[in-house]
This record gives structure tokens, C-alpha cells and sequence, in this order.
């Protein structure tokens, strides 16, 4: 068979879940506080993936205004029971300190593309809710439990049966698992094989301790019994393997009867072990052995490269991206936090108009579209027309991780209303979310007309670049340090911060008047150098 390379899903893509229905495999991530909801990707080969839908798009099903960074979904899972899919997710509000304010729902559709339905609150008793279809017909929902009165908080795996018709959990709930040694026990999947019951946690920790726990039991009540080898995918005893953090898996079986894990992991960089694309997507060949164990091929670390069924197109990895507003945005961008897009932008006139809301950082409302970054080494371009009146108005280019770091090359006024380019940025007061003062010195532009505004970034070292109409591209500032844009130095305290790094636009206007800025076109593209990895 073919042999691919790991990540199949390259930069911010964590916690995935995998289903097979016939022929087509598709795959939910989670996306935490960008809009829309949860990333489903769709596969005929394993090898290759297309971003086919986000399912929360609405209101009803989803609205982030407040949330924190890193809070929003939070691990979705992803099945169907035959007749259509199901869809769970977790709507975290509150993620720092003792308390966890999050909402467990369900959602439902006929097809993949949906329609889905309005969502109905399941729990709110822990994160990473994960819904199984049993053979008898009945659904079983199963989560992290979450005490604030111990540490780790995380104390289990809870049980309680769904009924679809009341559309609520009936019965009794039990811990069914507390873990091992390793503990924060989280992100649950139940299945089931030749009359065992089997449990696949996440433990250690979303960072360099991460691992894939498996445990059995004849009865779905338990007791569960661990896997000989405890854990059946890390990385944590591996520190020089290529695929860090690996764990928070699914497993899928082709028709052939094949076996795999899908799971997440990172590709840190720098000496400080930085993860600037977050936590990706690989996935293992596995396979179940006489003593009905799963076990992980050349496990439990990771490899790089996996056979699969297909061969991998690695040239739409490698593509240069030019995107235009004619039909609206690209499904590569998302927002944040708000499900009332028309307050923030518009495409129309073939355009993309953002209009100026709160300041770059905010968790209600801020004009903010962006796509990842899925390459260590790119460049990234656009053209801006805006017309401050104050150093309140600013729209620009933004590299972009978090409130608490970011890069942003912006057009703004000085308070004679004299035009000027300005970068702000945060990294130097992380992780407290300052700007970095003293300012950088402004460049003095015209009043009026398009302003063209890049970077690149290589490897760890961002540099801006504008240029006025007619000019060549000239750099602006100084080279920054974009390893900053990664989970490790998120704000949180460790293993705390979830995402990875965007690359897009962004207006604000704090005086409140909403003044719009208008971007021509985007240019995303991957540039091969020493710093990219992906090369390992």
C-alpha cells in the first residue's frame, strides 16, 4: 500500500473524532472560539482530506460572545447510527481556574451537509462528551467528569444513557473510569467488539505527557480493565520523535477490515519547543491482536509515515492560495466568537469589507477573518483601503494566535488625522496581553488610496512589508519572533492554551462609529525552506 506523511490534517485541527459510512470517512475537529463550528473533513482514501462543512452555524446552535481564548467547542465527536449523524460538542465558557462553566449538546442531520438540527443541552458535568450507538439499539453518552474540590479536577469517565425521542439523559450515571496514573482522564470513546466494551480515554495532559489509554470491560457498566500496555499511543517517553503530544484519539475500521487511530499531535520548533501550528492530525495503522487488545503498529510512538489505501496529492499542500470575494468568503476562514457575521463583514462588491468593531483581542465582537497557518514558512499579502479619522480607527494584516499574542500591521491616524502605519503587538508582555510599548516608530502614508500589506514568516522570524500604489513591496519594523504564536505561550497556564496560529485581516474602530476598511484579495502561500518540517 501506499505510504503517506503525518499530519493528514496540517496546523490548528485537534481532538478528532472519525466515522466511516460506506466508502467516504469523514473527521470533526474542534475549532474552540472561531466561528463557525466544529471542522469536518471528508476522505474516499484516508491519504487525502477536503474541508467539506462546519455544521454550527447559527445562532441556535451556537454563540461564543464572551467565551475566552481557548474556550468555545471543545472536542466533538462525531457517528452515525445507520440512519444519520450525530454530532456532540462542548461550549466552554469558563476554562481557567477551579470552576468549568461548559454546556454539553447534541446535534443531528440526515446527510453530512445537513440540515442540522437545533441542539439539545445533554449535561454540563464535564468536557468532551462523546455519544455511542450500541447494537441493541440504545445510545450511551459518556464524558469527563469534573470536581472543583480536588486536584486534577478531572476525576473520571461518566456513563448515563441518551434517549433520541425525550431528547435528554434517562437513568442512572455512573463513574466508570478513573484513569491511571498519569491522570486529567478526558476525551471518551466507547465501542464495542466480539462482546467487549471498549473505552479509549485522553490522558496526561494536552502537552508533552499526552497519551491514547485503553480498558475493557463485558459489561458497559464496567469494571474496566486496562490494556497490558497501559496506554497505547504517546509520545511523552519519546522526546526526539518527530510527532510530539500525541493522543486524544478515534479509531475507524475500513471496509476492508483494517484498523486505524486518528489522534492529535504537534510539530514543535524552535529550542523552546514552540507548537505554532497547535495541535494537528495524524493517523496510525493499528491492529487487534489473539488477545482481543488494540495495539498501535510500531507503537505506542507515532510515525511519520503510515500505508494507507490512497496515495497522498502532496502539491495541494504546497499550493499557493489566492483568494477573491466574488463568491463570497472561502471556506478557509472563519471569525470569532459571533454568530451575527453581518455585523462584521460583507463580500459584496466582490470585496471583502470589514466593519470596525471592538479592538483586535476581543472575547464579543471584533472584526477578525482569518485562516490557519499550515506551513512553518509563508507568505501572506492583501490590499486595504481605509480611511481613519483617529488613532482609535485601525485595519490591517494580522499574524494572530490569541489576545494575548499577535502581530498587527495596521493603517491608522494620528490624532491630527494624518494617516499612518503602525504595528501593534503583544508579544513582549506576554503573558499578561499588553501591547508592547514604546510603539515601534509610525510611517507616515497619503490620506487616501490602497495601501498593499505583507510578511513573511520563516521558520521564527516575521517580517511586515507595505507598499503605496504604484511602489514595490518595503519593509516595515523590525524581524519579530512569530514562535510566540503557539499554544505554549498562549496566556494560560500550562497546557492551557488549545488553538494555533491565524493568518487574515482585521478592522477596529473603539470610538463606535463602525468604520468599514475594504480588502482587494488574500494571498496565503507555503514557501519550502529549511524551517518547514513537514520535510522531516
Amino acid at each position: 500500500m501506499p505510504s503517506i506523511r503525518n499530519p493528514i490534517l496540517p496546523g490548528f485541527n485537534p481532538d478528532p473524532s472519525i466515522v466511516r459510512v460506506g466508502d467516504d470517512y469523514y473527521i470533526a475537529t474542534s475549532t474552540f472560539e472561531w466561528f463557525p463550528g466544529v471542522q469536518i473533513h471528508h476522505s474516499k482514501d484516508l491519504a487525502n482530506w477536503d474541508l467539506i462543512t462546519r455544521p454550527l452555524t447559527r445562532k441556535t446552535q451556537l454563540d461564543m460572545r464572551g467565551d475566552p481564548d481557548s474556550g468555545g467547542i471543545w472536542a466533538p465527536c462525531l457517528t452515525h447510527d445507520g440512519n444519520k449523524f450525530w454530532l456532540v460538542y462542548t461550549d466552554v465558557k469558563r476554562k481557567d481556574g477551579s470552576f468549568k462553566d461548559l454546556y454539553n449538546y447534541i446535534v443531528s442531520a440526515p446527510a453530512i451537509g445537513g440540515p442540522w438540527s437545533d441542539p439539545v443541552h445533554a449535561n454540563s458535568s464535564g468536557i468532551d462528551p462523546s455519544l455511542f450507538h450500541d447494537d441493541d439499539g440504545r445510545k450511551w453518552l459518556v464524558n469527563q467528569l469534573w470536581d472543583h474540590r480536588c486536584r486534577p479536577r478531572f476525576v473520571g469517565i461518566v456513563l448515563q444513557e441518551f434517549d433520541p425521542d425525550s431528547g435528554k439523559l434517562v437513568g442512572p450515571k455512573k463513574n466508570i473510569f478513573k484513569g491511571t496514573e498519569l491522570k486529567i482522564t478526558e476525551g471518551p470513546h466507547l465501542y464495542k467488539r466480539n462482546g467487549w466494551y471498549y473505552l479509549l480515554t485522553a490522558e496526561g495532559g494536552t502537552a508533552y505527557q499526552h497519551a491514547c489509554t485503553l480498558a475493557r470491560s463485558r459489561d458497559i457498566w464496567g469494571p474496566y480493565e486496562l490494556h497490558p500496555n497501559k496506554r497505547i499511543l504517546t509520545s511523552k517517553d519519546a522526546p526526539f520523535a518527530a510527532l510530539q503530544r500525541a493522543g486524544h484519539g478515534d479509531i475507524v475500521e475500513t471496509p476492508e477490515g483494517k484498523t486505524y487511530l486518528v489522534h492529535l499531535m504537534s510539530r514543535p520548533t524552535t529550542q523552546n519547543r514552540r507548537s505554532v501550528l497547535g495541535r494537528e492530525t495524524s493517523l496510525q495503522e493499528a491492529y487487534w491482536a489473539d488477545d482481543d487488545w488494540l495495539y498501535v503498529k510500531n507503537g505506542p510512538v507515532p510515525s511519520l509515515h503510515v500505508e494507507v489505501p490512497g496515495t497522498q496529492d502532496e502539491s495541494v499542500y504546497w499550493a499557493e492560495k489566492r483568494y477573491t470575494f466574488e463568491d463570497g468568503l472561502h471556506k478557509d476562514f472563519q471569525w470569532l466568537r459571533t454568530p451575527e457575521p453581518d455585523r462584521i463583514y460583507s463580500t459584496d462588491n466582490k470585496v471583502l469589507t470589514l466593519f470596525g468593531r471592538e479592538a483586535i483581542g476581543s472575547w464579543f465582537e471584533q472584526a477578525l477573518v482569518a485562516r490557519r497557518q499550515t506551513h512553518f514558512s509563508y507568505d501572506a499579502e492583501t490590499i486595504v483601503d481605509f480611511s481613519p479619522t483617529d488613532e482609535r480607527e485601525f485595519a490591517g494584516l494580522t499574524a494572530y494566535y490569541s489576545r494575548f499574542n499577535f502581530f498587527y500591521l495596521t493603517v491608522t491616524a494620528h490624532s491630527d488625522g494624518k494617516r499612518q502605519l503602525l504595528i501593534m503587538r503583544s508579544e513582549a508582555s506576554w503573558p499578561d496581553g499588553n501591547l508592547m510599548e514604546p510603539f515601534d516608530e509610525p510611517v507616515q502614508v497619503p490620506d487616501s488610496g490602497k495601501i498593499t500589506l505583507a510578511l513573511t514568516i520563516r521558520g521564527p522570524a516575521l517580517q511586515f512589508y507595505y507598499a503605496l500604489e504604484g511602489e514595490q513591496l518595503k519593509k516595515v519594523g523590525p524581524v519579530l519572533d512569530a514562535s510566540i504564536l503557539s499554544d505554549e505561550c498562549g496566556g494560560h497556564q500550562a497546557d492551557g492554551s488549545f488553538t494555533g496560529a491565524f493568518v487574515g485581516v482585521a478592522c477596529s474602530d473603539v470610538n463606535g462609529t463602525v468604520r468599514p476598511a475594504k480588502f482587494d484579495y488574500f494571498i496565503y502561500r507555503p514557501v519550502h525552506d529549511e524551517s518547514d518540517r513537514y520535510e522531516v
